[in-house]
């Protein structure tokens, strides 16, 4: 079973059955249309000689056929079991046998079925005479004057020279088509190697890449083969770019984390040497924990819009999460009658991660609602293959030099709010990796408006 499994072998077999099923069907047609000819020739040739038999015939007294052999041209006639005879008969079911007929036939006669050809008709019969030889038999009726009745004039010929023809030509016929055969299982072997010589190359690239002698696959390759080549070292480049990825998160967090780690081994040194600090310990404590786990949060969004970069066929609903995420900030802003307003279509929908969606549209209405004095709205559009979320508050809003500040990490403009500066730059980082972006500009209702774009499903 493994010879099956290699597709050099299943070519050279597919393609070795093909020519030999279609040189066997050739052989057989043509050897088939050899005897044909050689068969209509030699009753051609017949039939000249009835031509002569019957120009030769003369009627006697009797009113019977005579003939001279002298004026026949082939001597065959006069020698006996030459194979080449002619007869004359009555014509019809009751006619005479053999009224005349060739030297050739000696004492035997021509036993051909008993028929009558219309005029000008020739009959070909295939007859066995009393040796077992295969005879061809042409006939025809001949109606002479002075004659007791018509004719039937008969001229036969052994077969032999037919099926030798016949044979020597199949012989012949049999060599060349197996030769033939052999000239196409090498130009087939040929053909099988070369087409698959940069399959050979792909493996030994592979083989380099394996054993990291190289990043990429190297070379051109025939233009079936090349997409596969391209898509092999669009993978590899996006592999290495989820590591270097990966590495630059991992040593983002650490640093990230390392500020709240030592700012609570301070506090606990301090609690340690005196009781007063210890006072303010679990607040110190609350307050780091919650940086820390702002920053996790951030790489982990981080993390899982790049994993979802790869996912094909993402669809996030926009109504429901929009929806949803205004239920929870009217509950949480309750106190303060913040309106909060959506119009989202139904049929609008996010070519990404749901969780995604939610981090980045939660962060903007989370600072929206912070901001606004009465009210924020969010609308929602589609334009092409893109999506625009625009949310609009109506407080005091961001000045123009201060807006790419906000969107850095750590960026915070209101000292007063709680935050660590982070919400405005997970939402840039997600949208980027997404292929979208975030704008801030100002509004007719004096607040911010924050324009998300995004891949639309």
């Amino acid at each position: 079973m493994a010879g099956f499994r290699s597709l050099k072998h299943r070519l050279l077999l597919l393609t070795l059955l093909t020519a030999g099923l279609t040189l066997v069907v050739a052989g057989v047609v043509l050897s088939a249309l050899f005897r044909e000819h050689v068969r209509q020739q030699f009753i051609d040739g017949m039939s000249a000689d009835l031509d002569q038999v019957m120009a030769r015939l003369d009627v006697d007294a009797r009113g019977l056929p005579t003939l001279e052999a002298s004026r026949l041209s082939d001597p065959r006639w006069g020698r006996p079991r030459s194979g080449r005879y002619w007869q004359v008969d009555g014509a019809g079911a009751d006619g005479t046998a053999g009224l005349l007929r060739s030297r050739s036939l000696w004492d035997e006669q021509l036993d051909a079925p008993r028929d009558m050809p219309g005029n000008g008709e020739s009959h070909v019969h295939e007859l066995v005479d009393q040796h077992q030889d295969t005879l061809l038999l042409i006939e025809r009726t001949l109606r002479a004057p002075g004659a007791k009745g018509p004719w039937r004039v008969m001229v036969a010929a052994e077969t032999k020279p037919l099926e030798q023809a016949a044979a020597r030509f199949n012989t012949v016929l049999a060599w060349s088509l197996l030769a033939l055969l052999l000239l196409l299982s090498a130009g087939a072997l040929l053909q099988v190697r070369l087409g698959l010589a940069p399959l050979g190359r792909l493996r030994m690239a592979l083989s380099d890449l394996r054993q990291g002698r190289t990043q990429r696959l190297e070379g051109r390759y025939p233009d079936e083969v090349q997409p596969l080549v391209d898509d092999l070292n669009s993978v590899l480049a996006r592999q290495a770019e989820g590591l270097q990825r990966a590495r630059a998160q991992a040593g983002n967090l650490a640093h990230a984390l390392k500020t709240p780690l030592t700012i609570l081994a301070q506090g606990a040194t301090q609690a340690q040497a005196s009781a007063g600090a210890l006072h303010d310990l679990p607040a110190l404590v609350s307050d780091q924990v919650q940086v820390a786990r702002r920053h996790i949060d951030w790489h982990l969004a981080r993390s899982r819009a790049a994993a979802a970069q790869s996912t094909v066929g993402l669809s996030t609903p926009l109504q429901p999460v929009a929806e949803g995420l205004v239920r929870v900030m009217q509950k949480i802003h309750a106190t303060r009658g913040i309106a909060v307003v959506a119009n989202i279509d139904a049929h609008l929908a996010f070519a990404g991660e749901s969780q995604d969606l939610q981090e980045m549209l939660g962060n903007l209405l989370d600072n929206a609602c912070k901001a606004a004095c009465s009210k924020v709205r969010v609308r929602a559009a589609r334009e092409g293959k893109v999506l625009r979320i625009s949310v609009d508050d109506d407080g005091p809003g961001i000045p123009e030099q201060d807006r790419a500040a906000a969107l850095q990490r750590g960026g915070r403009l209101d000292e007063s709010t709680p935050g660590s500066g982070l919400g405005l730059a997970i939402v840039q980082e997600l949208a980027t990796l997404y292929g979208g972006a975030i704008e801030l500009s100002g509004n007719a209702m004096g607040g911010l408006h924050a324009m998300l774009t995004l891949p639309a499903a």
